[in-house]
């Protein structure tokens, strides 16, 4: 399962919520069906009825949920969908999720961590590494990052073991 999102609260008294989602542009959540969800540490299926953005976030209606007390027991469930379900990628190019955990070394092969997690800024995204200590090192394929090896669960990276 890939976590997308979660249900985040209730809008309006029909069953919908709303969804926090880590898709780009945010409403591509929606474009993915059944979503899943993970109930009382179980993934069940969900279809989705109908969806939209609203402001600055996405709204949803769960097909079977139509009272707002239903859908209550929903808030803050991951949204996950099946690996299946993702578009294929190009050569070097790899989702987030895939990412998190691989062991990080610089091109001297000094060991600087694993990546925690990666987040998004307006001119690139970044990597968190973890290790000795915690490392932000841009996400610039062929410069900082040089080479993802998702099998041997390594990131080679162009950075100074000092920065």
């Amino acid at each position: 399962m890939i976590v997308m999102g979660r249900v985040s609260g209730l809008f309006g008294v029909s069953g919908w919520i709303k969804v926090f989602s880590h898709t780009e542009p945010r409403e591509g959540i929606l474009d993915y069906s059944p979503w899943y969800l993970k109930q009382q540490g179980v993934w069940q299926a969900h279809e989705i009825e109908a969806g939209h953005r609203q402001g600055r976030g996405v709204v949803a209606q769960l097909r079977g949920y139509d009272d707002r007390d239903q859908v209550a027991e929903l808030i803050g469930c991951d949204i996950a969908v099946q690996r299946e379900q993702l578009p294929e990628l190009q050569e070097n190019e790899y989702y987030w999720s895939d990412l998190q955990g691989l062991q990080v070394v610089n091109l001297e092969g000094v060991e600087l961590g694993k990546v925690s997690h990666l987040f998004e800024t307006g001119a690139n995204d970044v990597v968190v590494v973890k290790g000795d200590r915690e490392r932000l090192i841009p996400y610039t394929w062929g410069q900082a990052i040089r080479r993802v090896d998702l099998a041997a669960g390594l990131m080679v990276v162009d950075w100074d073991a000092d920065f």
